[in-house]
């Protein structure tokens, strides 16, 4: 089980980072949505460990490889964490889904202040990047939302949990 767990965490990192800059125009902004998709499978269907884990190495990755930011720690990270403990306590997909836009979009997006301020050197207020943190993880949730519905209606769901 936990080689299959590593191997679907290792997918994931590559899903997330390979199509990171996928962005879905929204207003006069961008969402990038596809690491809320992640952290959403991740909680679901490996738990906090390999969900924090897969947030840690994709952000870690797109780092190094100068495609992301200082703050994508703290937003996907904290978001992962929250979804996968709330569906690992109640077994609720809602709850998982509500879990990482709390995380990611209203605590992850606090907590990039510090993290701006001091480390980056930029000024920001606490609320600064909740709004735009919410719009991605808000798109991300839903696209979720929708595969994880669509492998539990086709039984597929029954080949990644055993």
């Amino acid at each position: 089980m936990k080689l299959k767990k590593l191997t679907i965490s290792a997918m994931l990192v590559a899903v997330a980072v390979i199509l990171s800059s996928f962005s879905i125009p929204i207003g006069p902004s961008r969402c990038f949505p596809i690491q809320h998709l992640c952290n959403v499978l991740a909680a679901v269907f490996l738990g906090p460990v390999y969900g924090v884990s897969m947030a840690f190495c994709t952000a870690l990755i797109r780092n190094l490889l100068g495609t992301g930011s200082l703050l994508a720690f703290p937003g996907s990270m904290v978001g992962a964490f929250v979804s996968a403990m709330i569906f690992k306590y109640t077994r609720s997909k809602i709850g998982a889904y509500l879990g990482e836009v709390i995380g990611t979009g209203i605590l992850g997006g606090m907590l990039c202040y510090p993290i701006a301020s001091m480390m980056m050197g930029q000024k920001a207020a606490l609320f600064t990047f909740v709004g735009p943190f919410l719009a991605s993880t808000l798109c991300g949730t839903v696209i979720a939302a929708v595969i994880i519905t669509a492998l539990y209606k086709s039984k597929a769901v029954r080949l990644i949990e055993e």
